[in-house]
């Protein structure tokens, strides 16, 4: 290489591996000070890609258990708000069980105001906690987490919508029952109205004489169908008569198959109670004694909530279907909605109402596990529809092209309450048959609850377990080797320092040129 004092190449490498190593330590010190590998997208840009990617996963996964632990929060409000209206329940049943014996000689009245304040307190504790009907928390709930390529995955749900899973009195199928004296008393045009008295002591009733009661109950089934059964219940005085206590006690030795009791009522005259729809009518007494009830007075249970057939078209009699005549009722409860549809098809066959059997088969088959029973008034000439639970109906649709008409018209019908102004025991057998179902119901949904606490615990273990491994993966990209880095620091320093020496050692070379120029 020849010698030159305008380029010194020397010099000229010496900068340049200085710059290198001056980068080289700049970059070193970055990353020990920092502790990331990746520092901007210029460290490594496919890195850091993927590195954002779990870095966002993360960020959602971590507000996911959040959301979470908020939800299994409000979850265990609900569920304490629960177990609470379970203890009231429970003393709820107790006062019914209590009102339910005939031998009860105390204040109904008091036991029922009491009743009635606990059922105030459940309708008050389930809008507390959310879980009245339509309340914040009977909804389907749905808590993000995370974690997931579709949303659908990325949350969990627990459906606390609907009727079914609120927990106030509509929801627990209870508004409106009572434990006050209750039952159905023996009434029918004012002729046949009964005004026997069987508390009247001075009176033997049936001497020699016997009284058939005709009662049409509604029987269900081994398929569970409802088949309306006439049961003719008699009651037979012989040679002494019987008190009115006695009458009563033959009655229920008759009826206690078929979960229908008999009792004085407050007037002092026969009423009937229960949870089993029936009907009954009276005949006229056998032999010449003292009646037991007035014959031809009749009654349906008016210990259920009821609703008469034929009481919109104000008819007495139930009017075969004929042509292309059709009804279509629509009946609402609990369990959901049931639409019922009357023809006049062959007798015998589904949809027939050419007699009031058909009816009875075609109404009590598609009405088969709603709770609501249809029966016949023993005189076959209306249809009672009967429910423990409380229910609603409406006619929607009717085609008046030949005979037959169940109700009237087309529009919402009237279904009567429990009756409560008789003395007896049927309110209360009927609040302890609702608050059984009722019981039945808060557990499904405290079960619902429970099972959404599980839930979210499940998914906020897998939550924490993605968090670590998506932040370990995240490292793996982005963090820096601390060791190799320190390491790397001292070689760096060690070839910046002879850098720093060689160039100084190039800047002096081209002076050796002077010597030549001496002399």
């Amino acid at each position: 290489m020849s010698l030159s004092i305008q380029t010194n190449i020397a010099s000229l490498d010496a900068q340049d591996a200085i710059r290198i190593n001056t980068q080289f330590q700049n970059n070193t010190i970055e990353q020990l000070s920092s502790g990331y590998r990746i520092n901007s997208s210029a460290d490594d840009a496919a890195g850091l890609a993927v590195a954002n990617q779990y870095a966002e996963s993360t960020a959602a996964l971590t507000q996911g258990v959040l959301n979470a632990t908020n939800g299994t929060s409000s979850l265990q409000i609900v569920d304490g708000g629960l177990s609470d209206i379970t203890a009231i329940l429970n003393r709820l049943t107790t006062l019914a069980t209590e009102s339910a014996s005939s031998t009860f000689t105390g204040s109904r009245t008091t036991l029922n105001n009491e009743y009635q304040g606990l059922l105030s307190e459940v309708n008050r504790q389930a809008a507390n906690v959310g879980l009245n009907t339509g309340g914040v928390n009977n909804a389907n709930l749905t808590t993000y987490i995370g974690g997931a390529s579709s949303a659908a995955d990325a949350q969990v749900s627990v459906n606390l919508s609907g009727a079914n899973n609120a927990v106030d009195l509509a929801g627990l199928g209870i508004a409106n029952t009572s434990i006050l004296g209750g039952g159905a008393e023996l009434n029918g045009n004012p002729a046949a109205l009964n005004t026997v008295r069987l508390d009247n002591t001075a009176v033997q009733f049936l001497t020699n004489s016997s009284q058939t009661f005709n009662f049409n109950i509604g029987v269900t089934g081994v398929n569970g169908v409802v088949a309306n059964q006439l049961v003719p219940i008699v009651v037979t005085g012989g040679a002494s008569g019987l008190t009115g206590a006695q009458v009563i006690s033959s009655l229920n030795s008759s009826l206690s198959p078929y979960g229908i009791n008999a009792s004085i009522a407050g007037d002092g005259t026969l009423q009937f109670g229960g949870t089993t729809p029936f009907s009954v009518a009276t005949v006229a007494a056998v032999g010449g004694g003292v009646a037991a009830a007035t014959p031809l007075s009749q009654t349906i249970n008016s210990s259920s909530y009821n609703l008469s057939s034929l009481s919109g078209a104000g008819a007495a009699a139930f009017a075969d279907f004929t042509g292309t005549q059709t009804e279509t009722v629509v009946f609402q409860n609990g369990t959901g909605s049931t639409t019922v549809t009357l023809n006049s098809s062959a007798a015998g066959n589904a949809g027939s109402a050419d007699n009031i059997a058909d009816a009875l088969a075609t109404l009590n088959t598609a009405l088969k596990g709603t709770g609501i029973s249809a029966v016949a008034d023993a005189a076959g000439t209306s249809i009672s529809f009967q429910s423990s639970n409380v229910f609603s109906a409406g006619e929607t649709a009717q085609v008046t092209t030949g005979t037959g008409n169940l109700f009237g018209g087309v529009g919402q019908l009237t279904v009567t309450p429990a009756a409560t102004t008789a003395t007896g025991v049927g309110n209360s057998i009927q609040a302890l048959a609702q608050l059984t179902t009722a019981v039945t119901n808060l557990g499904l949904v405290q079960g619902t609850v429970g099972a959404g606490i599980n839930l979210l615990s499940y998914a906020v273990n897998l939550a924490q377990s993605q968090i670590t491994n998506y932040s370990a993966a995240e490292s793996g990209i982005k963090d820096a080797n601390i060791a190799a880095e320190a390491a790397n620091l001292t070689k760096a320093q060690v070839l910046q320092q002879a850098s720093l020496a060689a160039l100084a050692q190039a800047n002096s070379s081209p002076q050796a040129v002077l010597k030549l120029l001496q002399g």
